[in-house]
């Protein structure tokens, strides 16, 4: 759940009511402030009300880059918006032209946005394999179309399509 707290957007990861003998309830949570993703723990007096935010996700087709500004259009009504590459973040590094991804909007604007768990990225830049090297588990460095720097097995060719884990940042396997 959303809620507004204090004009901020939180998500609630966790929250405990109590109701102590002789005093006031109150309720502990442990929220995610969605502009930063800090962590906070806040408590508030139980019998207060809470505010919730009217979140909407929609599915958006990142379409273009356009200096710091990201251009995407939503799945469902074809409506073209941008998305500064500070409200991005890291992301930036696994979107490619045509993804599909989750957009959360709350009163029209964009706040957050959602990454599949893997995506596919094309390798822009590796070293050859070395002929012979059999090492179990031998990794090199190798660059994406996106800019994305990360380890990958040896077999691992420029122009060769990859599955890499957003939450990580790992490559996972050879796609397609």
């Amino acid at each position: 759940m959303t809620i507004v707290l204090d004009g901020e957007l939180y998500s609630i990861l966790d929250w405990q009511h109590r109701q102590a003998p002789k005093a006031p309830p109150t309720l502990t949570m442990r929220l995610r402030q969605v502009r930063t993703g800090n962590v906070y723990e806040r408590k508030v007096a139980g019998n207060q009300k809470l505010a919730v935010a009217s979140i909407e996700y929609r599915n958006s087709q990142f379409l273009y880059r356009d200096a710091d500004l990201f251009y995407f259009m939503d799945s469902e009504t074809y409506d073209q918006f941008p998305i500064s590459a500070e409200l991005l973040g890291e992301s930036v590094r696994y979107l490619m032209e045509g993804d599909t991804i989750e957009v959360m909007v709350y009163q029209d604007n964009p706040v957050q946005v959602e990454l599949p768990a893997a995506v596919n990225l094309a390798i822009e830049h590796t070293e050859p394999g070395l002929r012979g090297d059999t090492q179990s588990g031998a990794t090199k460095p190798a660059t994406t179309s996106t800019g994305l720097t990360l380890r990958v097995p040896l077999f691992i060719n420029q122009g060769d399509l990859v599955k890499v884990d957003t939450r990580t940042g790992e490559y996972l396997e050879r796609a397609g």
